[in-house]
């Protein structure tokens, strides 16, 4: 089998699907990827051979709507001439693997029409029930719908020209159009279990040199970005009183300054500053830590030694993090937002609170810590919840596989 994987960030979530294609005797693996991000992440995949592109400079400081689409359509056009330069040289794949977001997949069927193309279906933009308006205290102007829809252009045009897609929860399936979601499958990228595993007698090293250790009173909230779209704002606002009730607890806060989906701030302003001045003489900041952006193994020592773990998120895609909180047995407490009630059952294997009730997360926050009993039921709960329905090597590869053994009519495993 010959298959092509087209990602500006490369391997992004096909990080477990690539080597697993290209580890099996007989297969071609080839990935397309933004040259300059690539190069960044620095993330060698075994087996795939790696191509960049180059995107031409846009010279405008300005990040509007319009730029956007420019630049999903520079995405496509040098897409289009990877995969001319690689048809020219006889390569002609089985089956392309592309996330539609960006304009990448736009021209690829006119080059490659035998290939099937197959979508990472992750979110698909709606005017209403998604993550635009959520928000009342971060609202986007009343040209948000407009804008949304100009950059989410690319979407609907590369639809139109796939076989099928992959969406990792029915809610996220259930965002795309009603004419291409009966050809999306449910199936979810998947969680390395044995990685992400209870263990004991582990340690986190606080940036203050000082180590926190399972057992103790530790609350996590872990994203990558301190913003809004994390819930970072309501979670803040729930350490007053989280501290008043557990006087023993340390909250534990990683993530970084900047922003990764929520709008950004006049330059030299975070987010976490905001919410700090807003809150400065209510919180004892000895024992809240911000510990920036840390190793995945770091943030692995940490879920391992958490006592209470709290995910807020607006409604939008489920990301690797909660699953691989409840992989190592955390006991989550996470927003009833987007598609957290399809793993999350409400006092058995986690908490679901209101995302804009900070009263909510602290008095469940004080519940977890309080009941011992419940919560080791419900660490356990959460874990087999994650290897029973999204463990990695033993149900979300094999699904991937037989999705693209019936779309391409033979097998891709040798």
């Amino acid at each position: 089998m010959r298959a092509l994987f087209v990602h500006h960030n490369f391997p992004a979530q096909f990080c477990h699907l690539a080597p697993h294609l290209a580890a099996q005797n007989g297969n071609v693996v080839i990935a397309i990827g933004d040259r300059i991000q690539m190069a960044a992440s620095n993330r060698a995949v075994p087996g795939v051979e790696l191509f960049g592109y180059d995107l031409p400079s846009i010279d405008t400081p300005s990040d509007t709507a319009e730029i956007r689409l420019q630049r999903a359509l520079h995405r496509g056009v040098a897409v289009a001439a990877g995969a001319k330069r690689l048809a020219r040289s006889g390569f002609r794949p089985d089956v392309i693997f592309a996330h539609p977001a960006w304009g990448e997949a736009l021209f690829l069927k006119d080059f490659f029409p035998d290939a099937k193309l197959l979508l990472y279906c992750e979110n698909y933009f709606r005017a209403k029930g998604g993550e635009l308006g959520f928000d009342p205290e971060f609202q986007e102007g009343e040209d948000a719908v407009m804008r949304y829809r100009v950059v989410s252009a690319a979407l609907p045009l590369t639809l139109e020209t796939a076989d099928w897609g992959l969406a990792p929860t029915e809610w996220q399936r259930n965002c795309f159009p009603q004419w291409f979601r009966s050809r999306i499958d449910v199936v979810h990228d998947g969680i390395d279990t044995t990685v992400f595993a209870p263990r004991a007698r582990v340690a986190f090293r606080l940036p203050s040199g000082r180590s926190l250790a399972g057992g103790e009173e530790i609350v996590t909230f872990i994203a990558r970005s301190l913003e809004p779209h994390r819930g970072f704002h309501t979670f803040m606002r729930a350490i007053p009183e989280i501290q008043r009730r557990r006087p023993n607890a340390h909250i534990v806060i990683v993530g970084g300054d900047g922003v990764s989906y929520s709008a950004a701030l006049p330059e030299g302003e975070s987010y976490r500053q905001r919410m700090l001045q807003e809150l400065a003489g209510g919180i004892d900041l000895d024992r809240v830590h911000f510990c920036g952006r840390v190793s995945q193994s770091d943030v692995l020592s940490l879920l391992q030694v958490s006592a209470a773990h709290i995910y807020l998120v607006y409604p939008m895609g489920l990301s690797w993090s909660l699953l691989e909180a409840m992989s190592t047995g955390c006991l989550v407490v996470a927003s009833r937002t987007g598609p957290m009630t399809e793993v999350i059952e409400h006092g058995r294997n986690g908490w679901l609170v209101d995302f804009f009730s900070s009263s909510q997360v602290s008095e469940t926050v004080d519940v977890a810590l309080r009941d011992a009993a419940r919560s080791t039921a419900m660490r356990e709960a959460a874990r087999r919840t994650v290897v029973e329905r999204y463990d990695l090597r033993s149900v979300c590869l094999p699904a991937q596989v037989k999705v693209l053994e019936r779309l391409i009519g033979s097998s891709p495993i040798s």
